[in-house]
């Protein structure tokens, strides 16, 4: 199961009693916000996308931030594409609903964050499985997903493009 491997990898970490296991569903935003206890844009989502034809980036976005498609493109010279769930869990380890950066030991795996982000304190990500979070500043998220950037992909509700 996903969650154990990041379990593990928290535990050499010293960090795996942080984990938060819920007796409902956190698959989505705004499950995932109803299970914290806080509002959605907090919940930070990761996001899975074909990198040329044998990689993968994936992207921690808050809870409320879309894809803006031109940044992408602008910063990775590649239109966004999702990966299918096969190719998700083929990747990452993780299926959709527990998709995080976490424990993930994949060379063609690019983990970055997005500065949707900064906006807050603190942060919820999955933690591999649809019924789980850890709570983390920007700073540490970053650190323990082993982040390449902090980059600026996204548009929040308010914005248009």
């Amino acid at each position: 199961m996903a969650i154990e491997i990041v379990r593990e990898y928290f535990k050499q970490l010293g960090i795996e009693d942080r984990i938060m296991e819920f007796d409902v569903s956190s698959a989505t935003v705004e499950l995932a916000a109803l299970a914290v206890g806080v509002e959605g844009a907090r919940i930070c989502k990761t996001l899975s996308f074909k990198d040329g034809d044998n990689g993968c980036i994936l992207i921690q976005t808050a809870g409320d931030a879309k894809i803006d498609n031109r940044k992408f493109k602008d910063t990775f010279g590649q239109k966004a594409k999702m990966l299918s769930p096969d190719e998700v869990i083929a990747f990452t380890g993780h299926a959709i609903g527990g998709v995080c950066a976490f424990g993930i030991n994949n060379d063609n795996v690019k983990i970055f964050c997005d500065e949707s982000l900064k906006r807050f304190e603190t942060i919820f990500p999955a933690c591999g499985s649809s019924n789980s979070a850890i709570e983390f500043t920007c700073e540490e998220l970053y650190k323990y997903s082993n982040a390449i950037e902090w980059i600026d992909v996204c548009k929040l509700p308010e914005q248009t493009s």
